[in-house]
């Protein structure tokens, strides 16, 4: 390869052919045309006797030219010319691409996965084999990378997708000792920028096969890592964590819920050199309940995702409370420590029983002095059958009564340890049973208990008791009673009878059962929790593959993530835990100091364009061109335009070799062009943004509306969607125009502005898709307001459930897209100047991602929750949505002909 800066030649030794130009020149120049061929008949004899000779001596000088142009771009198409060339591979052996596609690769895969196919086709170019590691861990061991042919590498590449774990460099360096590479070889090492077990003796080993050339990602671009929240208060506060202190950036942090909807949203902002900052949601208990996972929108790997289970949610928990008890004294008082023992982690309500049982509660904590009535003991009991939590704690009360809301039979009386007429002295705790909720706890030595009721003897007392005294007997029992649970403290709450109150260990068992009333108890299952749902290396939730087995029982917390584990849910219905990424993996530290000689870029690189295919499409229509003009100087073509027909035939040749496609035309600034492209068949539109990635997008869903709206209805738009640049282009020629909402688009200039204002009320509709599921704090709906700022935007209202939108083609509840559950706005109707259609509609259900669809039909996303049966309503849906813009409010004056016909008497 030769190289001048931005330009490079692949095969540049066949430029010596331009020493033949001259050559060429010369002989085309001395060779005459082919004589003109006219029909002359014998009685034209008499017509034009002294006709003077139109056929020339020697070739025309534009002709020349023609055709030293066409030998030139052959000559220079066959040289292989390259803009904006990569770096030239060094040496002369394999080309070794080594990527780390772990958790971190998710975020940017395209362009790492497109900088491997760039590097693949620089080796074929210079007819060099290529060697592919992957450092991610698989189910097998890493195997030492092979020679592959370039066609076979690619393939290679195409089926590489990124892992939702670490890359494991120790494997790799063994599988890399394994191989055969031979001397003077090029290594590419596409890195995730982290430094880890063996990276700095991974990069050694890579170094000592040749050049090597490490790339990752640019400061501003480094891989956030979302770490599992704290509860504070009534707060999740998640630590969010980079490798560098690097250049200052928002995060948007997102509460999500099981079905897609989310719940609340936080922007907090990394400044200049920081590597940590806390994003804090508060939520009512109600939402927190139902937050599933929190996410930092953009990132899409799956250290930017955290599942929660039911240790995160704080559960509603009542106290029954007939008075303020001991209010001059708190320290007497059961219900004080235990207000103090659960407000870290649930919601303390008191009450009465009526009073407490009229919301939803987990757990009702019934203490020794409030003694319930008959008729609160059998709602009580009805309230436990139905799956509801009873925690009692005995004292004197129960030991005198009769009260059967208890799981195990007692004994009359209590028994008391320490005096004179006690058994003993006072008792500790006996470490806790593997099957016991409180499994895994450490006991405490100085918690002792003076007094408790005893349970009377029966066969099933020691499969109920899930704590014991250091003497064997039951501390705390449990029963189940239907669908619920009844426990049983043989003690008081409070410090009368034992010390446990004061303890650390009343907190953590207090936890252990509240989690248990919603099935989720560390220890409490002695079988293994097996796969449930999963995160792919995106973040994206996956179905079980094959290769994830069970976790067992009593090691979750010491689970490492990998292929055998990945990051996601395990468990079954009524035992469910997460597994999260970011809970495994040590702090984050940059790369280390590469080896001496090694280079170092980032996936931000200009991509090389090779325009060979450009200069032999034009040299074929120049070649074409000339074909034509010879056979008019030849007199076989009929054309009578005089003597400017040549040059008009090259005028049309050069302008076809460079008019694009008609898609082409609808991304150009050409007003002409871009008008045929439009007018000549219906066709969708969409705004472009300015990424890359979200256009794609962008095309790939107005694809999938226009195919449905082929297959379905009378309108029968053409598979070749438009991007229209808001600048530039003509807006009138479309009805609709979608317009996905995206960080980076910068707001329209004033007179775009205008030009929209305009649209809109010429009868345009603009349908925005925020697609982030934003609440009013979330950054889509922000940037939505930015991009607006300069548009006459009327009032907006969510759609009623009667409004012509609901029907206008298909009888539609709601407005799902790949995530469903948010509304949608449109104009108010007394604000309308178009009879009541609105001429703007906002949504943020992500509506593009549910119809984009690939080169073969086939969906691009999934969709949640719903599957395939949402993504049939989300197609549903933009049928709507266009049968709208173009009907306007049709199906509203058809609903009235009812009326209409009353008052008219028929």
């Amino acid at each position: 390869m030769m190289s001048f800066g931005w330009l490079a030649f692949a095969s540049p030794w066949l430029l010596v052919a331009l020493l033949a130009l001259p050559i060429i020149w010369w002989l085309l120049r001395v060779t005459p045309p082919a004589p003109r061929f006219v029909r002359f008949p014998a009685i034209r004899l008499l017509f034009n006797i002294q006709q003077k000779e139109e056929t020339p001596a020697r070739t025309p000088l534009w002709l020349l030219l023609l055709r030293m142009a066409l030998a030139t771009l052959i000559i220079l198409a066959v040289a292989h010319p390259l803009l904006n060339p990569a770096a030239e591979f060094r040496g002369t052996g394999p080309v070794v691409l080594v990527v780390d596609n772990d958790w971190t690769s998710g975020r940017n895969w395209n362009a790492r996965r497109q900088l491997l196919l760039d590097l693949i086709d620089q080796a074929e170019r210079e007819q060099r084999g290529v060697m592919l590691l992957a450092t991610a861990a698989t189910a097998t061991p890493l195997a030492a990378p092979k020679l592959l042919r370039a066609a076979d590498a690619r393939d290679a590449v195409q089926a590489l997708q990124p892992q939702p774990w670490s890359a494991d460099h120790e494997a790799s360096l063994k599988a890399l000792g394994a191989a055969q590479v031979a001397a003077d070889a090029t290594v590419v090492w596409l890195s995730d920028g982290l430094d880890g077990r063996s990276t700095g003796a991974f990069a050694d080993a890579l170094a000592k096969l040749g050049h090597l050339r490490v790339v990752t990602d640019a400061d501003i671009d480094q891989p956030l890592l979302l770490r599992p929240p704290a509860t504070e208060g009534d707060a999740l506060v998640a630590p969010i964590e980079r490798a560098t202190g690097g250049a200052g950036r928002p995060v948007h942090v997102q509460a999500v819920a099981e079905n897609g909807a989310v719940l609340a949203s936080r922007v907090t902002q990394l400044k200049p050199g920081e590597r940590t900052v806390r994003a804090a949601l508060e939520l009512p208990t109600e939402l927190r309940n139902r937050v599933a996972r929190l996410v930092i929108d953009g990132e899409h790997t799956a250290g930017a995702v955290v599942l929660l289970d039911e240790r995160w949610r704080r559960r509603p928990v009542g106290m029954v409370s007939t008075g303020n008890l001991d209010v001059g004294q708190p320290l007497l008082s059961e219900l004080y420590y235990l207000d103090r023992a659960l407000s870290p982690f649930a919601e303390v309500r008191r009450g009465s029983v009526g009073d407490l049982l009229s919301r939803e509660l987990s757990v009702v904590i019934l203490p020794d002095a409030s003694v319930p009535s008959e008729a609160e003991r059998k709602r009580l009991a009805g309230w436990v059958d139905q799956g509801g939590m009873l925690v009692r704690f005995a004292g004197p009360r129960l030991a005198e009564s009769d009260d059967d809301l208890v799981p195990v039979k007692l004994r009359r009386g209590d028994r008391s340890f320490g005096g004179a007429m006690s058994w003993t002295k006072p008792v500790t705790l006996a470490p806790f049973e593997e099957t016991s909720p409180f499994a895994h706890l450490a006991v405490p030595s100085d918690v002792t208990v003076t007094r408790q009721v005893l349970a009377e003897p029966s066969a099933d007392l020691g499969s109920k008791t899930w704590v014991r005294l250091s003497d064997g007997t039951p501390l705390i029992t449990a029963a189940r009673r239907e669908k619920g649970w009844i426990v049983l403290v043989h003690t008081t709450a409070n410090p009368d009878w034992s010390n446990l109150a004061l303890s650390g260990l009343f907190v953590e068992m207090l936890r252990r059962m509240v989690a248990l009333s919603r099935g989720v108890a560390e220890g409490a299952t002695e079988i293994g929790l097996p796969p449930r749902e999963l995160l792919d290396g995106f973040g994206r939730s996956q179905q079980p593959t094959a290769a994830a087995v069970a976790i067992p029982a009593g090691a979750f917390s010491q689970t490492a993530v990998g292929p055998r584990h990945p990051p996601g849910f395990y468990g079954t219905d009524a035992v469910r835990r997460s597994l999260n990424l970011s809970a495994r993996l040590p702090e984050l530290k940059p790369l280390g100091d590469l080896p001496i000689g090694a280079e170092q870029g980032s996936y931000g690189a200009a991509r090389a364009v090779d325009i060979k295919p450009w200069l032999l499409v034009a040299a074929l229509i120049i070649a074409l061109a000339d074909l034509l003009i010879s056979l008019f100087l030849r007199g076989l073509v009929p054309l009578r335009l005089g003597r400017a027909t040549p040059a008009i035939v090259v005028a049309v040749a050069l302008a076809a070799a460079v008019l694009p496609s008609n898609r082409a035309w609808a991304e150009s600034g050409d007003a002409d062009s871009f008008a045929i492209a439009a007018t000549g068949d219906a066709r969708l539109a969409y705004v472009r943004t300015g990424d890359g990635a979200v256009d794609e997008v962008s095309v790939a869903a107005m694809r999938g509306l226009a195919a449905v709206l082929r297959n379905r209805t009378a309108v029968e738009p053409t598979d070749q969607p438009i991007g229209v640049n808001l600048e530039t282009d003509e807006l009138a020629f479309f009805p609709m125009l979608y317009w996905p909402i995206t960080g980076g688009q910068q707001p329209p200039s004033a007179a775009a502005a205008e030009k929209l204002n305009r649209y809109m009320r010429n009868g345009g509709v603009l349908l925005f898709d925020i697609r982030d599921q934003g609440d009013v704090g979330g950054t889509g709906v922000l940037q939505l307001r930015r991009l607006v700022h300069g548009m006459i935007i009327p009032p907006l209202i969510p759609v009623p459930v009667d409004h012509v939108l609901t029907k206008s083609f298909y009888l539609l509840q709601d407005f799902p897209g790949r995530t469903a559950g948010g509304k949608v706005w449109i104009e108010q109707p007394e604000y309308s100047v178009h009879d009541g259609v609105s001429s703007i509609i906002i949504g943020t259900n992500d509506w593009g991602g549910a119809w984009a669809i690939d080169a073969n039909d086939r969906p691009m996303f999934p969709v949640v929750p719903g599957g395939e049966q949402q993504r049939e309503m989300a197609y549903r849906v933009g049928v709507n949505i266009t049968m709208y813009a173009l009907t306007g409010n049709y199906k509203a004056d058809q609903v009235h002909i009812p009326t209409i016909l009353r008052r008219l008497g028929q």
